[in-house]
């Protein structure tokens, strides 16, 4: 399976919306793409120290939910592990799929 064809089965569209649509839009405004001009190489690489910031954290908050989850119980450890997946292994996901955008339009303007 290919890696576009995961996107639209762990629900990356609704968090896309949900990032977009709250006060989550807020967040980094370094990825922000402003008109046409933008330098969309510089704001590829904010998107890429932010996806392995939100990697580390996953890491991080994953070794944590390991032990948490057996000395507290493995309750409190997938309690800690679906928060995990959803403020950082989802960015990081959504970071990626942007990019692979973000490339598109470089390869374009390129090729113009």
């Amino acid at each position: 399976m290919r890696h576009g064809a995961l996107i639209p089965r762990v629900g990356m569209r609704q968090f896309k919306w949900v990032v977009t649509n709250t006060p989550f839009k807020f967040f980094n405004p370094a990825i922000r793409v402003a008109g046409t001009g933008a330098d969309l190489a510089l704001i590829r690489d904010e998107m890429t120290k932010a996806e392995v910031n939100h990697l580390i954290g996953f890491a991080l908050v994953t070794l944590a939910a390991i032990v948490m989850g057996i000395t507290e119980g493995p309750v409190f450890g997938m309690a800690m592990m679906v928060g995990n997946v959803l403020l950082n292994l989802y960015p990081s996901l959504l970071q990626q799929e942007n990019k692979r955008r973000i490339d598109r339009v470089i390869r374009r303007r390129e090729s113009a």
